[in-house]
């Protein structure tokens, strides 16, 4: 059976500003490659040849980022949405590049270990319309949450008060040409979007089929900062190390555990710990990186402890007095020492950001 992809891009990402001020979410990176690679490659491994992409309209941005799909051997194709209309409507304007195939639909910034063919080999084995993953999570009620009984979905309600279960329908979905329909049928919610939970209940009331099977590793939705630091640490832990081209390590510095060294990036009089990134031509020097720590292309850290966080390219971390920890900093950010007297904490921040001072 041939499958085709369709990966959404979308949306404004209001959860993660003030990163997505200048930037898509879906190409933040985690552990040094964004996040909207990890979705193309589950894809890929999975054998598939065709991915669209659907983004916003008002923006080439990711367009420009992945290309034409020829690094992944695939051909790629781009559906612009005019504004962010919910999932089923991403679904709808898809029907002329899926036509009557049957296809994945893959949120962009869903991340899931062990790729995804299980899943399509399972929707060939079941025999159903539609092929949900589901995710045990804390806080059903910020997804679409499945009703089961005796082992079938009965009722799918997006974002309820009151969940039915402790699971999410996790953001990769299966699905034969039948879905079109449901997604033309439905009505926008009250939100003014036309929710994907509610085709997945016309499937149901229809007689449609409906398989499911329960994420077993590990899943997750991006949408916050928190998530991307635990994407990112669970990433880290399944990355072999390495030491690409160019990379310089002098005789005073500590490399141990599960340590990736990008090309050309100099660490001097320095302690890393694994699982950790250190990123193209970055420079790490007098300092500290710990665990679970991402390092972009071209920042500097210098005379600073980094833990458990993720550092977009180009930034400086000069100096910087206490551990830097759980943090997310986007590209070109600087943290620097203030000189002179009074000592004082000076902050430029954009809009929605938080800081934590001791």
């Amino acid at each position: 059976m041939t499958f085709k992809a369709l990966i959404a891009s979308g949306g404004r990402g209001t959860r993660l500003r003030p990163i997505t001020h200048t930037q898509n979410k879906h190409l933040i990176p985690i552990a040094n490659k964004p996040i909207l690679h990890y979705a193309i490659e589950a894809a890929v491994s999975a054998g598939i040849k065709e991915i669209g992409i659907v983004t916003n309209a008002d923006s080439d941005e990711v367009p420009k980022a992945i290309g034409d799909g020829s690094m992944w051997g695939v051909r790629m194709t781009y559906i612009p949405q005019d504004a962010p209309r919910g999932l089923a409507h991403v679904v709808k304007i898809a029907e002329p590049f899926i036509g009557k195939d049957n296809f994945i639909f893959y949120l962009g910034d869903n991340m899931v270990v062990g790729g995804v063919k299980r899943y399509l080999d399972e929707f060939e084995k079941s025999g159903t319309n539609c092929y949900l993953t589901l995710a045990k999570v804390k806080d059903p009620e910020r997804f679409g949450v499945p009703e089961i009984k005796k082992g079938m979905i009965v009722r799918v309600e997006e974002k309820p008060r009151k969940p039915k279960s402790s699971y999410a329908v996790a953001g990769i979905y299966i699905y034969d040409s039948s879905i079109f329909e449901a997604v033309k049928k439905i009505k926008p919610s009250a939100r003014g979007e036309l929710e994907i939970s509610d085709a997945h209940q016309y499937l149901i009331d229809h007689g449609r089929k409906i398989g499911f099977s329960e994420i077993t590793g590990w899943w997750k939705d991006t949408g916050k900062p928190l998530d991307l630091l635990e994407a990112n640490r669970l990433i880290l832990e399944n990355t072999d190390p390495g030491i690409e081209d160019g990379v310089e390590v002098d005789s005073h510095s500590d490399i141990a555990g599960r340590v990736v060294l990008q090309k050309g990036c100099r660490v001097v009089r320095s302690k890393v710990r694994g699982p950790a990134i250190i990123g193209e031509g970055a420079i790490i020097e007098n300092s500290y990186i710990g665990p679970f720590t991402s390092i972009g292309a071209g920042t500097q850290v210098i005379n600073s402890e980094v833990e458990y966080s993720i550092v977009l390219k180009s930034c400086r971390i000069l100096d910087a007095g206490m551990r830097i920890e759980g943090s997310l900093l986007g590209n070109d950010v600087e943290i620097v020492r203030a000189d002179g007297k009074p000592r004082v904490q000076r902050f430029m921040i954009g809009d929605q950001s938080r800081v934590e001072v001791a």
